[in-house]
């Protein structure tokens, strides 16, 4: 049986060729349920009833009485699960922009396409929306403070590392530390879940510690092993309410027997100058003291560039919305390309975060990035599990410089 066939998908868009295009071109690869519509305003009907459980929809932006934009927003109330394909003949920035859109409402958006689609990009989502796990929507739930504060407790907490690696030679170089809470119930609950948590209820300060002494002995651990890592932390800006913070992070540094240099201090840019003069007075210390400080998340807050004059940051972590599809869009290779170029001249290590496909890693090796991470190159894991994801990240590295065309092979 065909993978595909038994996919049920609507196709809407105004245009009765582009609807005969499509569907065609659906069934040439196998898809044998393809419902198609001229109105949003007819799909939306058929899509609740019932018997009408739909696998994938792909809906066109531009249409008369209702358009895509408030089509998205109408299929939403519908609690839709399936995957949503985006199409267009408009510019791409419009395009983009409904994608973020549809992806705010928190619907499984697979991808946006430009007109004329091709059978590859077609085929491309329909391999996406069976690859990809279904997400349940719906909402979050949520922990109290009492909750989380037994996990410290009870050491439910611990910490996975996600590899960090050089552009230029696949080495890896260091890791980011990512907290986790192994929950009895609910299996694993990632940070996103209770960081906010910890904020709100006094206790970030005994997370950010647990994670600290995990991370620095970790280090320690590797080093041990003939593995000579940094190692990067996220700290939030209410770990800093104190101006003694430097030393008790250097109390820690020197209870795990490193040198501060292997430490990195992560902090998201739009969680930083609450109390200006406290955190210029911490973070230049930090600096002094030689631990790294790495501005997190660049780009996406509201002042980074006044940051990045008045904080010593020596690292700069390029957010993953400006990293991954870079290669084939020309606003998002725009922005990366002044963000490296911004940070050359300030001397700042550069990270591109959210390295997802073999397209990212090799834009990346057409740049002058310095350093990289994302699920292309190896997921957060457990510390053991480091050394066999090495040797396997070598010998992937060497097939992908082998591939690379000559003038990649050396960034610029």
């Amino acid at each position: 049986m065909n993978e595909y066939e038994s996919l049920k998908i609507l196709v809407v868009d105004d245009d009765p060729f582009v609807l005969k295009l499509l569907a065609h071109q659906l069934a040439s690869v196998g898809c044998r349920a393809v419902r198609t519509f001229e109105r949003a305003q007819a799909a939306l009907t058929h899509i609740e009833t019932r018997d009408a459980a739909i696998d994938m929809i792909l809906c066109d932006l531009d249409m008369p009485q209702m358009d895509g934009v408030e089509f998205v927003r109408k299929l939403v109330r519908t609690q839709f699960t399936g995957g949503l394909v985006l199409v267009s003949g408009e510019n791409k920035r419009i395009l983009h922009a409904a994608e973020q859109l549809a992806r705010a409402h928190r619907l499984r958006v697979l991808g946006a396409l430009a007109k004329p689609v091709s059978q590859a990009d077609l085929q491309r989502m329909l391999d996406r929306y069976l690859e990809e796990p279904t997400v349940p929507r719906g909402v979050r739930k949520s922990y109290s403070a009492d909750e989380l504060s037994q996990a410290l407790e009870h050491g439910d907490l611990y910490c996975e590392y996600q590899p960090l690696v050089e552009v230029a030679t696949g080495r890896l170089v260091g890791v980011e530390t990512l907290v986790r809470w192994r929950h009895a119930s609910d299996g694993t609950v990632y940070p996103d879940q209770f960081i906010g948590v910890a904020e709100e209820h006094g206790l970030i300060d005994r997370l950010t510690d647990l994670v600290l002494t995990q991370a620095l002995q970790q280090c320690r651990a590797w080093r041990r092993e003939g593995l000579y890592l940094k190692v990067s932390v996220n700290v939030s800006m209410d770990n800093m309410g104190t101006l003694s913070f430097p030393d008790t992070v250097m109390g820690k540094v020197a209870a795990a027997g490193i040198d501060a240099s292997s430490l990195t201090l992560e902090v998201t840019e739009s969680q930083l100058m609450k109390d200006r003069r406290s955190s210029l007075d911490i973070l230049t210390r930090l600096r002094l003291k030689d631990i790294g400080l790495s501005i997190d998340d660049f780009g996406t807050g509201h002042s980074s560039l006044v940051q990045l004059r008045d904080v010593p940051f020596d690292e700069l972590k390029i957010d993953r919305s400006f990293v991954h599809g870079a290669d084939h869009d020309r606003s998002l290779r725009a922005i990366f390309n002044g963000n490296v170029a911004m940070a050359e001249q300030l001397d700042m290590r550069i990270v591109a975060e959210g390295v997802e496909d073999a397209e990212d890693w090799g834009f990346l090796c057409a740049t002058g990035c310095s350093l990289a991470q994302g699920y292309f190159i190896g997921r957060p894991m457990r510390p053991e599990a480091l050394a066999s994801w090495l040797k396997s990240w070598q010998t992937r590295y060497r097939v992908l410089a082998a591939e690379l065309p000559d003038d990649d092979r050396e960034p610029r």
